[in-house]
């Protein structure tokens, strides 16, 4: 983990901070999101205010950020989503990963996703964790991998941004879960 940073769950009181990195984010890479900027900034900062409450971080649905020890700024971001539907509540979505171009190249995105996954893991019933990620952007796709994601398909012209289509890879990652013991397993 990057030794500057420090990672916690955002809250309400990150709303500003939160809302002008995303749209740091939106803008200067529009290919890494399915939102754009003017529909961001369309929306406004109250379209967070539900995952920076929190109150459904327990159930799969937060948002973290990394701060710079040195100065206390937000560089980084990103969120879990659980799905809602009963029979897709296995699954979990990252969401938002964005690491500001200051902060690039530290460590702040492996942090950021160890973090995701070290609280994935305690959630109960959620096994496995999905993300989409632009094909082309090679340095994300291998950070994934490094954590164990893995490709299961390429959807085509997944984004459109200004006229110009864009695949992305569908990648996942299964949480370990653990069999329950019984008297057949425990080895007795």
């Amino acid at each position: 983990m990057a030794s500057d940073i420090s990672i916690r769950q955002l809250g309400p009181a990150d709303s500003d901070a939160f809302f002008a990195l995303r749209l740091r984010g939106l803008k200067a890479h529009p290919a890494a999101f399915g939102q754009s900027y003017d529909e961001a900034v369309e929306r406004g900062p109250s379209q967070h205010d539900a995952m920076l409450a929190g109150t459904h971080a327990a159930l799969g649905n937060f948002l973290l950020g990394a701060f710079s020890s040195t100065d206390g700024a937000l560089v980084g971001t990103v969120g879990l989503m659980r799905e809602t539907r009963q029979k897709e509540r296995h699954k979990g979505f990252v969401i938002g990963m964005y690491v500001a171009d200051e902060a690039a190249g530290r460590g702040v995105g492996r942090a950021l996703l160890m973090e995701l996954l070290a609280r994935a893991a305690q959630i109960d019933g959620l096994r496995q964790i999905t993300l989409l990620v632009t094909s082309a952007n090679a340095s994300a796709r291998t950070l994934y991998a490094s954590l164990g994601f893995r490709v299961y398909g390429c959807e085509p012209d997944a984004l459109c941004v200004d006229g110009t289509y864009h695949d992305a890879d569908l990648m996942v990652r299964f949480i370990d879960v653990r069999a329950p013991q019984t008297a057949n397993n425990a080895g007795e």
